[in-house]
Order: structure tokens, then sequence, then C-alpha cells
């Protein structure tokens, strides 16, 4: 799991609709997907409640400032180009 969020965190300050944006954060919804059954909108409503509450939001960003946004953004827009083909 941390070996994601440093992944992701090296790269918070692109665009979240970038290939390596989308590439990493697709690696995080298979691991979450090894431990439950997450839903294209189900991701889309985790990754707001990483900045919605601030106990993840704190957790997260300690892997860099402004993590916890990047991964909301990028986890919608995945949500977005998959919500059919997942």
């Amino acid at each position: 799991m941390n070996e994601i969020y440093y992944r992701l965190a090296a790269i918070r300050h692109t665009e979240p609709s970038s290939v390596d944006a989308q590439t990493e954060i697709k690696a995080w919804y298979d691991y979450l997907n090894q431990m439950g059954n997450y839903s294209p909108e189900a991701f889309r409503g985790l990754g707001q409640m990483y900045v919605d509450d601030e106990r993840f939001t704190h957790n997260i960003d300690q892997f860099g400032q402004g993590l916890a946004a990047f991964m909301r953004d990028a986890m919608a827009v995945f949500a977005d180009q998959n919500k059919s083909s997942i």
C-alpha cells in the first residue's frame, strides 16, 4: 500500500487525468479490490472521503502535501472513464 502512495506522491503535481496518474490510480483501484469490491462510483466516493475526512487527509498527506486531493481528483477521472467498462 505504501509503495503505491509513494508513487502517487511523486506525481501529485501532474494532471490527475495524465497517463501516469491514471496508471497509478488504477494500481490503487486494483489493490483495493483485492480486499473488497469497489465499483468505479464507490471508488470515486472513497476519493472524496479522503478529502472530506481530515483523518484520511492527514494520513495520506504524510506521503506528500496535497496527495489526498490529487488522489480524489484522479479517482474521479478514473471513475468517469471506467463506469461502464469495469
